[in-house]
């Protein structure tokens, strides 16, 4: 089994089990891990989220992704209701294993409160403003 630290070394190409690459994520106390969602075109970092083993697993399999929501304690399948889903294009682990990035072919609106992003306040100075631009 490789170990991250290994992989650090290794050559493009590389092929390593999902299920070794699973062993060594650092999932939090509840199992869960950040995930960033991006828009695979613009680049634009749309929200961030949580996912488990159950969640990556699902996401992969069905091409869309799925969640779990810490506040209702179930899987979001995003888009579910509101239609807005996020296609997989590419699942990708950071080099330390505590961090997902999923970039996504988002439909409609990233954001609950139908912005195209979650990061729509922006800091500037000691002062916050909205802006749905990224």
């Amino acid at each position: 089994m490789a170990t991250l630290k290994e992989l650090e070394d290794s050559s493009d190409g590389t092929i390593v089990p999902l299920e070794e690459i699973l062993g060594q994520m650092k999932f939090n106390e509840a199992g869960l891990i950040p995930a960033i969602a991006q828009d695979h075109v613009s680049k634009d970092v749309l929200m961030l989220a949580w996912m488990d083993r159950a969640a990556i697993k699902k996401t992969l399999e069905e091409g869309y992704v799925t969640y779990f929501s810490r506040s209702r304690q179930s899987y979001w399948k995003k888009g579910e209701t509101s239609g807005h889903v996020q296609r997989l294009v590419q699942m990708s682990f950071d080099c330390d294993g505590d961090a997902i990035l999923i970039e996504v072919e988002q439909t409609g609106s990233a954001c609950h409160t139908m912005r195209k992003t979650c990061f729509y306040l922006k800091v500037n100075g000691l002062k916050v403003s909205i802006s749905d631009t990224t």
